[in-house]
Protein backbone atom coordinates (compact mmCIF):
# COMPACT_ATOMS: atom_id res chain seq x y z
CA UNK A 1 0.00 0.00 0.00
CA UNK A 2 1.53 3.40 -0.69
CA UNK A 3 0.37 5.71 1.39
CA UNK A 4 0.26 9.76 0.57
CA UNK A 5 3.57 11.54 1.03
CA UNK A 6 2.45 14.46 3.40
CA UNK A 7 0.64 11.08 5.48
CA UNK A 8 3.49 9.51 5.38
CA UNK A 9 6.12 11.87 5.99
CA UNK A 10 3.84 12.93 9.52
CA UNK A 11 3.19 9.52 10.90
CA UNK A 12 7.33 8.64 10.33
CA UNK A 13 7.83 11.49 12.37
CA UNK A 14 5.58 10.59 15.08
CA UNK A 15 6.42 6.53 14.97
CA UNK A 16 9.78 6.59 13.61
CA UNK A 17 10.53 2.32 13.21
CA UNK A 18 6.84 1.51 14.87
CA UNK A 19 5.79 3.07 11.43
CA UNK A 20 6.26 -0.19 9.39
CA UNK A 21 4.95 -2.12 12.17
CA UNK A 22 1.77 -0.47 12.45
CA UNK A 23 1.27 0.33 9.25
CA UNK A 24 1.35 -3.38 8.15
CA UNK A 25 -1.99 -4.60 7.42
CA UNK A 26 -3.07 -7.44 9.60
CA UNK A 27 -5.50 -8.98 6.07
CA UNK A 28 -4.06 -8.99 2.52
CA UNK A 29 -7.60 -7.10 1.62
CA UNK A 30 -9.92 -4.80 3.77
CA UNK A 31 -11.62 -7.39 6.21
CA UNK A 32 -15.43 -8.14 5.31
CA UNK A 33 -18.55 -8.23 8.26
CA UNK A 34 -21.60 -7.95 9.12
CA UNK A 35 -23.37 -6.57 12.39
CA UNK A 36 -25.78 -8.84 14.12
CA UNK A 37 -29.05 -6.79 14.81
CA UNK A 38 -30.49 -7.64 18.02
CA UNK A 39 -33.54 -6.24 17.60
CA UNK A 40 -34.36 -9.69 15.75
CA UNK A 41 -32.28 -12.44 17.41
CA UNK A 42 -28.98 -12.77 19.19
CA UNK A 43 -25.56 -13.28 17.84
CA UNK A 44 -25.64 -16.88 19.30
CA UNK A 45 -28.76 -17.44 17.28
CA UNK A 46 -26.94 -15.97 14.20
CA UNK A 47 -24.19 -17.75 14.65
CA UNK A 48 -25.67 -21.12 15.10
CA UNK A 49 -28.05 -20.81 12.25
CA UNK A 50 -26.27 -18.57 9.29
CA UNK A 51 -25.80 -20.54 5.78
CA UNK A 52 -22.20 -18.40 5.18
CA UNK A 53 -19.35 -18.48 7.08
CA UNK A 54 -19.28 -16.07 9.86
CA UNK A 55 -16.61 -15.48 12.88
CA UNK A 56 -17.06 -13.86 16.03
CA UNK A 57 -15.01 -10.45 15.51
CA UNK A 58 -13.13 -9.21 18.54
CA UNK A 59 -14.53 -5.74 17.97
CA UNK A 60 -17.62 -5.92 19.71
CA UNK A 61 -19.95 -8.99 20.42
CA UNK A 62 -22.19 -8.78 17.71
CA UNK A 63 -20.45 -8.05 14.88
CA UNK A 64 -18.85 -11.37 12.86
CA UNK A 65 -16.51 -11.45 9.96
CA UNK A 66 -17.22 -13.17 6.77
CA UNK A 67 -15.11 -14.28 3.22
CA UNK A 68 -14.25 -11.81 1.16
CA UNK A 69 -16.57 -12.53 -1.91
CA UNK A 70 -19.88 -13.11 0.57
CA UNK A 71 -22.48 -10.67 -0.67
CA UNK A 72 -24.52 -10.09 2.23
CA UNK A 73 -27.15 -7.36 0.51
CA UNK A 74 -28.09 -10.00 -1.56
CA UNK A 75 -29.15 -12.23 1.11
CA UNK A 76 -32.38 -12.37 2.58
CA UNK A 77 -31.14 -12.02 6.29
CA UNK A 78 -30.18 -8.53 4.95
CA UNK A 79 -33.40 -7.68 3.63
CA UNK A 80 -35.14 -8.70 6.66
CA UNK A 81 -32.97 -6.52 8.83
CA UNK A 82 -31.30 -9.00 10.55
CA UNK A 83 -27.59 -8.16 9.86
CA UNK A 84 -26.11 -4.85 8.40
CA UNK A 85 -22.58 -5.29 6.43
CA UNK A 86 -19.85 -3.49 8.49
CA UNK A 87 -16.37 -3.64 8.33
CA UNK A 88 -15.98 -5.15 11.82
CA UNK A 89 -13.70 -2.64 13.48
CA UNK A 90 -16.17 0.16 12.31
CA UNK A 91 -18.85 -1.98 14.63
CA UNK A 92 -16.59 -0.73 18.21
CA UNK A 93 -17.40 2.80 19.07
CA UNK A 94 -21.28 2.11 19.30
CA UNK A 95 -20.21 -0.76 21.55
CA UNK A 96 -18.31 1.26 23.83
CA UNK A 97 -21.21 3.76 24.87
CA UNK A 98 -22.99 1.40 27.22
CA UNK A 99 -26.77 1.78 26.00
CA UNK A 100 -29.20 0.57 27.96
CA UNK A 101 -33.10 0.09 27.22
CA UNK A 102 -34.88 3.04 28.07
CA UNK A 103 -31.81 6.10 27.76
CA UNK A 104 -32.44 8.30 25.54
CA UNK A 105 -29.68 8.57 22.64
CA UNK A 106 -28.49 10.84 19.85
CA UNK A 107 -26.29 9.90 17.10
CA UNK A 108 -25.12 13.03 15.68
CA UNK A 109 -23.60 11.31 12.25
CA UNK A 110 -25.64 8.91 11.86
CA UNK A 111 -25.65 7.82 7.93
CA UNK A 112 -25.88 5.24 6.50
CA UNK A 113 -26.53 3.72 9.96
CA UNK A 114 -24.76 1.13 10.83
CA UNK A 115 -23.57 2.41 14.23
CA UNK A 116 -26.76 3.71 14.55
CA UNK A 117 -28.94 0.06 14.35
CA UNK A 118 -26.80 -1.08 17.12
CA UNK A 119 -27.55 1.66 19.45
CA UNK A 120 -31.06 0.87 18.37
CA UNK A 121 -30.72 -2.72 18.92
CA UNK A 122 -29.18 -1.72 22.62
CA UNK A 123 -32.01 -0.01 23.65
CA UNK A 124 -34.83 -2.81 22.40
CA UNK A 125 -37.26 -0.72 21.58
CA UNK A 126 -37.18 1.10 25.05
CA UNK A 127 -36.34 4.51 25.12
CA UNK A 128 -35.71 7.04 22.11
CA UNK A 129 -33.11 7.43 19.59
CA UNK A 130 -32.32 11.04 17.89
CA UNK A 131 -30.59 10.14 14.84
CA UNK A 132 -28.92 12.83 12.63
CA UNK A 133 -27.73 12.96 9.28
CA UNK A 134 -26.75 16.82 7.75
CA UNK A 135 -26.36 15.62 4.41
CA UNK A 136 -29.94 15.02 2.89
CA UNK A 137 -29.52 12.33 1.09
CA UNK A 138 -27.50 10.35 3.41
CA UNK A 139 -30.63 10.84 5.70
CA UNK A 140 -32.34 9.43 3.51
CA UNK A 141 -30.36 6.34 3.19
CA UNK A 142 -30.54 6.53 6.98
CA UNK A 143 -34.01 6.12 6.73
CA UNK A 144 -33.97 3.33 4.79
CA UNK A 145 -32.08 1.30 6.56
CA UNK A 146 -33.57 1.85 10.22
CA UNK A 147 -36.41 0.72 8.63
CA UNK A 148 -35.53 -2.21 7.14
CA UNK A 149 -33.36 -3.04 10.71
CA UNK A 150 -37.65 -2.67 12.19
CA UNK A 151 -36.42 -0.03 14.67
CA UNK A 152 -39.17 1.31 15.95
CA UNK A 153 -38.41 4.09 18.54
CA UNK A 154 -35.90 6.59 16.25
CA UNK A 155 -36.64 9.78 15.06
CA UNK A 156 -34.38 10.92 12.49
CA UNK A 157 -33.81 14.47 11.73
CA UNK A 158 -31.83 16.58 8.48
CA UNK A 159 -30.12 19.16 10.61
CA UNK A 160 -26.76 21.30 11.64
CA UNK A 161 -25.60 19.89 14.98
CA UNK A 162 -25.70 23.47 16.48
CA UNK A 163 -29.70 23.70 15.70
CA UNK A 164 -30.16 20.64 17.52
CA UNK A 165 -27.95 21.56 20.77
CA UNK A 166 -30.15 24.59 21.00
CA UNK A 167 -33.47 22.92 21.11
CA UNK A 168 -32.79 19.66 22.91
CA UNK A 169 -29.94 20.79 25.33
CA UNK A 170 -28.87 18.10 27.96
CA UNK A 171 -31.40 16.14 26.91
CA UNK A 172 -29.61 12.95 26.35
CA UNK A 173 -28.25 10.32 28.64
CA UNK A 174 -25.44 8.98 25.74
CA UNK A 175 -24.25 10.60 22.55
CA UNK A 176 -22.42 9.48 19.57
CA UNK A 177 -20.29 11.52 17.54
CA UNK A 178 -18.76 9.56 14.56
CA UNK A 179 -16.88 12.28 13.10
CA UNK A 180 -16.43 13.42 9.72
CA UNK A 181 -13.04 12.89 9.43
CA UNK A 182 -9.90 12.94 6.47
CA UNK A 183 -10.89 8.84 5.90
CA UNK A 184 -7.08 8.07 6.73
CA UNK A 185 -8.37 4.74 8.06
CA UNK A 186 -9.90 4.66 4.53
CA UNK A 187 -6.98 4.29 2.45
CA UNK A 188 -6.82 0.80 1.61
CA UNK A 189 -10.47 0.78 0.80
CA UNK A 190 -11.21 3.71 -1.24
CA UNK A 191 -8.55 4.96 -3.48
CA UNK A 192 -10.40 8.55 -3.07
CA UNK A 193 -9.53 8.54 -0.13
CA UNK A 194 -6.14 8.73 -0.76
CA UNK A 195 -6.06 10.73 -3.94
CA UNK A 196 -7.69 13.66 -1.81
CA UNK A 197 -6.01 13.63 1.27
CA UNK A 198 -4.02 16.82 2.21
CA UNK A 199 -3.22 18.81 5.45
CA UNK A 200 -5.82 21.25 4.38
CA UNK A 201 -8.43 18.61 4.53
CA UNK A 202 -7.41 17.87 7.86
CA UNK A 203 -7.53 20.89 8.95
CA UNK A 204 -11.02 21.47 7.81
CA UNK A 205 -11.96 17.69 9.42
CA UNK A 206 -10.37 18.86 12.65
CA UNK A 207 -12.35 21.89 12.43
CA UNK A 208 -15.76 20.49 11.71
CA UNK A 209 -15.04 17.89 14.66
CA UNK A 210 -14.61 20.67 17.49
CA UNK A 211 -17.74 22.11 16.33
CA UNK A 212 -19.41 18.88 16.59
CA UNK A 213 -17.91 17.67 19.34
CA UNK A 214 -19.06 20.93 21.04
CA UNK A 215 -22.88 20.63 20.24
CA UNK A 216 -22.30 17.02 21.46
CA UNK A 217 -21.47 18.20 24.82
CA UNK A 218 -24.31 20.29 24.72
CA UNK A 219 -26.91 18.04 24.24
CA UNK A 220 -25.34 15.36 26.57
CA UNK A 221 -27.18 15.32 30.30
CA UNK A 222 -25.52 15.34 33.71
CA UNK A 223 -23.58 12.38 34.63
CA UNK A 224 -24.42 11.18 30.65
CA UNK A 225 -21.34 9.36 27.91
CA UNK A 226 -20.08 10.65 25.16
CA UNK A 227 -18.07 8.19 22.66
CA UNK A 228 -15.94 10.56 20.22
CA UNK A 229 -14.73 8.29 17.06
CA UNK A 230 -13.13 8.94 13.48
CA UNK A 231 -11.51 6.53 10.88
CA UNK A 232 -8.55 8.74 10.65
CA UNK A 233 -5.06 8.43 12.38
CA UNK A 234 -4.27 12.48 12.26
CA UNK A 235 -3.35 13.95 15.50
CA UNK A 236 -5.33 17.24 14.99
CA UNK A 237 -8.29 15.06 14.77
CA UNK A 238 -7.94 12.48 17.33
CA UNK A 239 -5.68 12.95 20.55
CA UNK A 240 -5.51 16.79 19.85
CA UNK A 241 -8.82 17.02 19.64
CA UNK A 242 -10.20 15.52 23.06
CA UNK A 243 -7.48 17.08 24.79
CA UNK A 244 -7.97 21.11 23.14
CA UNK A 245 -12.14 19.74 24.69
CA UNK A 246 -10.94 17.97 27.55
CA UNK A 247 -9.13 21.52 28.59
CA UNK A 248 -12.37 23.64 27.87
CA UNK A 249 -14.60 21.45 29.65
CA UNK A 250 -13.44 20.70 32.92
CA UNK A 251 -17.08 19.21 33.75
CA UNK A 252 -15.99 16.29 31.53
CA UNK A 253 -14.15 12.97 32.09
CA UNK A 254 -11.84 10.93 30.07
CA UNK A 255 -12.86 7.23 30.43
CA UNK A 256 -10.07 4.19 30.51
CA UNK A 257 -10.45 2.40 27.13
CA UNK A 258 -7.47 0.00 28.48
CA UNK A 259 -9.83 -3.02 29.18
CA UNK A 260 -11.92 -2.93 26.11
CA UNK A 261 -9.91 -5.81 24.35
CA UNK A 262 -9.23 -4.56 20.50
CA UNK A 263 -6.85 -1.88 19.76
CA UNK A 264 -3.35 -0.25 21.54
CA UNK A 265 -3.54 2.98 24.02
CA UNK A 266 -3.38 6.65 22.46
CA UNK A 267 -0.47 8.22 21.85
CA UNK A 268 0.92 11.56 24.10
CA UNK A 269 3.15 12.64 21.43
CA UNK A 270 -0.19 13.43 19.37
CA UNK A 271 -0.98 16.23 21.53
CA UNK A 272 2.03 17.34 22.91
CA UNK A 273 0.30 20.97 23.67
CA UNK A 274 -1.79 19.26 26.63
CA UNK A 275 1.39 17.49 29.09
CA UNK A 276 -1.95 16.14 31.44
CA UNK A 277 -3.76 14.66 29.07
CA UNK A 278 -3.73 10.59 29.20
CA UNK A 279 -3.70 9.73 25.99
CA UNK A 280 -3.31 6.10 27.15
CA UNK A 281 -7.16 5.93 28.08
CA UNK A 282 -8.26 6.60 24.01
CA UNK A 283 -8.08 4.02 21.75
CA UNK A 284 -6.80 3.28 18.79
CA UNK A 285 -7.35 0.69 15.62
CA UNK A 286 -4.22 0.22 13.11
CA UNK A 287 -3.99 -1.63 10.19
CA UNK A 288 -1.71 -3.92 12.02
CA UNK A 289 -4.84 -4.55 14.51
CA UNK A 290 -6.86 -6.22 12.03
CA UNK A 291 -8.59 -2.97 11.40
CA UNK A 292 -8.53 -0.14 8.42
CA UNK A 293 -7.96 2.50 11.36
CA UNK A 294 -9.90 3.95 14.19
CA UNK A 295 -9.87 6.08 16.66
CA UNK A 296 -12.07 6.54 20.06
CA UNK A 297 -12.29 8.95 22.97
CA UNK A 298 -15.14 8.25 26.03
CA UNK A 299 -16.14 11.06 28.05
CA UNK A 300 -18.51 11.44 31.30
CA UNK A 301 -19.53 14.84 31.97
CA UNK A 302 -20.07 15.42 35.45
CA UNK A 303 -23.29 14.49 37.53
CA UNK A 304 -23.46 17.60 38.63
CA UNK A 305 -22.74 19.89 35.75
CA UNK A 306 -25.53 22.29 35.00
CA UNK A 307 -28.60 21.69 33.41
CA UNK A 308 -30.18 23.89 31.22
CA UNK A 309 -34.10 23.94 30.71
CA UNK A 310 -34.55 23.38 27.38
CA UNK A 311 -37.14 25.10 25.16
CA UNK A 312 -40.76 24.42 25.33
CA UNK A 313 -42.17 22.92 21.81
CA UNK A 314 -45.65 23.04 21.19
CA UNK A 315 -46.98 19.31 21.62
CA UNK A 316 -48.60 17.92 18.14
CA UNK A 317 -51.67 17.68 16.92
CA UNK A 318 -53.46 13.81 17.36
CA UNK A 319 -55.22 12.95 14.78
CA UNK A 320 -58.36 10.76 14.80
CA UNK A 321 -57.53 7.50 13.87
CA UNK A 322 -59.37 6.77 11.12
CA UNK A 323 -61.77 3.95 10.87
CA UNK A 324 -60.26 2.32 8.07
CA UNK A 325 -57.05 1.96 10.13
CA UNK A 326 -58.93 0.93 13.19
CA UNK A 327 -60.29 -1.56 11.00
CA UNK A 328 -57.54 -2.73 9.78
CA UNK A 329 -55.05 -2.77 12.74
CA UNK A 330 -57.54 -4.48 15.19
CA UNK A 331 -57.62 -7.44 12.44
CA UNK A 332 -53.81 -7.61 11.21
CA UNK A 333 -52.09 -5.98 14.25
CA UNK A 334 -54.38 -5.67 17.72
CA UNK A 335 -51.54 -4.38 19.76
CA UNK A 336 -51.31 -1.59 17.72
CA UNK A 337 -55.18 -0.06 17.25
CA UNK A 338 -54.67 1.70 20.42
CA UNK A 339 -51.38 3.77 19.21
CA UNK A 340 -51.85 7.16 18.81
CA UNK A 341 -51.64 8.32 15.33
CA UNK A 342 -49.70 11.73 13.63
CA UNK A 343 -49.87 12.62 9.96
CA UNK A 344 -47.27 13.09 7.74
CA UNK A 345 -48.54 14.24 4.32
CA UNK A 346 -50.53 11.87 3.05
CA UNK A 347 -49.71 9.18 5.16
CA UNK A 348 -50.54 8.01 8.57
CA UNK A 349 -47.37 7.81 11.23
CA UNK A 350 -47.35 5.95 14.92
CA UNK A 351 -45.01 8.59 16.68
CA UNK A 352 -41.73 7.55 18.26
CA UNK A 353 -42.90 7.22 22.14
CA UNK A 354 -41.72 10.16 24.30
CA UNK A 355 -40.83 11.67 20.90
CA UNK A 356 -43.49 14.75 21.74
CA UNK A 357 -41.07 16.03 24.60
CA UNK A 358 -38.68 17.30 22.20
CA UNK A 359 -38.32 20.21 20.77
CA UNK A 360 -38.45 19.37 17.10
CA UNK A 361 -40.99 21.58 15.53
CA UNK A 362 -38.66 24.44 14.21
CA UNK A 363 -35.96 21.22 13.03
CA UNK A 364 -36.08 19.06 9.26
CA UNK A 365 -37.84 16.10 10.60
CA UNK A 366 -37.21 12.70 8.25
CA UNK A 367 -39.41 10.36 9.98
CA UNK A 368 -40.31 10.50 13.36
CA UNK A 369 -41.81 7.21 13.99
CA UNK A 370 -43.15 4.45 12.33
CA UNK A 371 -45.05 4.92 8.33
CA UNK A 372 -48.48 2.95 9.16
CA UNK A 373 -50.04 3.86 5.75
CA UNK A 374 -52.88 5.77 4.14
CA UNK A 375 -56.56 5.38 3.37
CA UNK A 376 -57.21 5.15 -0.15
CA UNK A 377 -60.40 5.08 -2.00
CA UNK A 378 -61.80 4.13 1.90
CA UNK A 379 -59.41 1.13 2.29
CA UNK A 380 -56.34 1.34 4.37
CA UNK A 381 -53.43 0.41 2.06
CA UNK A 382 -50.01 -0.67 4.66
CA UNK A 383 -46.61 0.73 4.50
CA UNK A 384 -44.11 -1.40 4.14
CA UNK A 385 -42.51 0.22 6.96
CA UNK A 386 -45.38 -1.14 9.33
CA UNK A 387 -44.42 -4.89 7.72
CA UNK A 388 -40.81 -4.16 8.78
CA UNK A 389 -41.36 -2.64 12.52
CA UNK A 390 -44.11 -5.03 13.51
CA UNK A 391 -44.33 -8.16 10.96
CA UNK A 392 -43.95 -10.54 13.36
CA UNK A 393 -46.64 -9.26 15.60
CA UNK A 394 -48.92 -9.56 12.36
CA UNK A 395 -52.12 -11.64 13.30
CA UNK A 396 -51.91 -13.53 9.66
CA UNK A 397 -48.26 -14.71 8.40
CA UNK A 398 -46.89 -16.16 5.22
CA UNK A 399 -43.85 -18.34 6.84
CA UNK A 400 -40.64 -18.96 4.67
CA UNK A 401 -36.73 -19.99 5.30
CA UNK A 402 -34.22 -19.38 3.98
CA UNK A 403 -34.14 -22.63 1.19
CA UNK A 404 -37.55 -22.33 0.91
CA UNK A 405 -37.69 -21.24 -3.33
CA UNK A 406 -40.14 -19.11 -2.48
CA UNK A 407 -38.01 -16.74 -0.38
CA UNK A 408 -35.19 -15.71 -3.24
CA UNK A 409 -38.66 -14.98 -5.61
CA UNK A 410 -40.21 -12.86 -3.59
CA UNK A 411 -37.10 -10.78 -3.13
CA UNK A 412 -37.19 -10.80 -6.76
CA UNK A 413 -40.91 -9.29 -6.45
CA UNK A 414 -42.81 -12.17 -7.88
CA UNK A 415 -46.43 -13.63 -6.36
CA UNK A 416 -46.15 -16.91 -4.08
CA UNK A 417 -47.82 -19.14 -3.27
CA UNK A 418 -49.46 -19.36 0.20
CA UNK A 419 -49.43 -21.95 2.65
CA UNK A 420 -49.88 -20.59 6.23
CA UNK A 421 -51.80 -17.26 5.37
CA UNK A 422 -55.20 -16.39 4.88
CA UNK A 423 -56.91 -14.19 2.27
CA UNK A 424 -56.55 -10.50 3.25
CA UNK A 425 -52.54 -8.52 4.12
CA UNK A 426 -50.27 -10.43 5.65
CA UNK A 427 -46.88 -10.84 6.62
CA UNK A 428 -44.43 -12.27 4.56
CA UNK A 429 -41.17 -13.86 6.80
CA UNK A 430 -38.42 -15.38 6.33
CA UNK A 431 -37.06 -17.79 9.66
CA UNK A 432 -39.66 -15.55 11.55
CA UNK A 433 -37.93 -12.00 10.61
CA UNK A 434 -40.09 -9.79 8.07
CA UNK A 435 -39.53 -9.40 4.74
CA UNK A 436 -42.64 -6.94 3.87
CA UNK A 437 -46.31 -7.41 3.23
CA UNK A 438 -48.45 -9.00 0.40
CA UNK A 439 -52.17 -9.69 -0.21
CA UNK A 440 -53.07 -13.21 -0.58
CA UNK A 441 -55.83 -14.31 -2.77
CA UNK A 442 -57.09 -17.32 -3.83
CA UNK A 443 -54.02 -19.43 -2.76
CA UNK A 444 -51.82 -16.55 -4.05
CA UNK A 445 -49.88 -13.73 -1.96
CA UNK A 446 -49.62 -10.36 -4.22
CA UNK A 447 -46.01 -9.01 -3.58
CA UNK A 448 -45.81 -5.34 -2.08
CA UNK A 449 -42.07 -5.52 -1.91
CA UNK A 450 -40.71 -2.12 -2.96
CA UNK A 451 -39.42 -2.46 -6.57
CA UNK A 452 -36.63 -0.32 -5.22
CA UNK A 453 -35.53 -3.18 -2.48
CA UNK A 454 -35.96 -6.07 -4.86
CA UNK A 455 -33.23 -8.53 -5.85
CA UNK A 456 -33.76 -8.46 -9.49
CA UNK A 457 -30.41 -9.75 -11.04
Amino acid sequence: MEFPQDFTARERALLGARFDELYAYATPQPARGVTVNALRCTPEWFAQHADFDAQPSKFCPTAFTTAADFRPGRHAWHHAGVLYAQEPSASAPAALLDVQPGMRVADLCAAPGGKTSQLAAALQGQGLLLANEFVAARAEILRQNLERMGVTNAVITNEDTARLAAAMPGQFDRVLVDAPCSGEGMFRKEAVAAAQHNNALVAHCAELGAEILENAAALLAPGGVLVYSTCTFAPAEDEGQIAAFLAKHPAFTLCDLSGCGFGRPGEANRAPDYPDFRAGYTRRIWPADGGEGHFMAKLQKAADADAPTPPKGKPPKVPKAPAEWLDFAKTYFPALASRPLAGAGEWLLLPTPGSETLNTAKLRVVRGGVLAGSVLKKRFQPAHALFMAYGAQCTNREALTLTDPRTAAWLRGEEIDAATAQNGWCAVLVDGFPLGGGKVSGGRIKNHYPKGLRNLQ
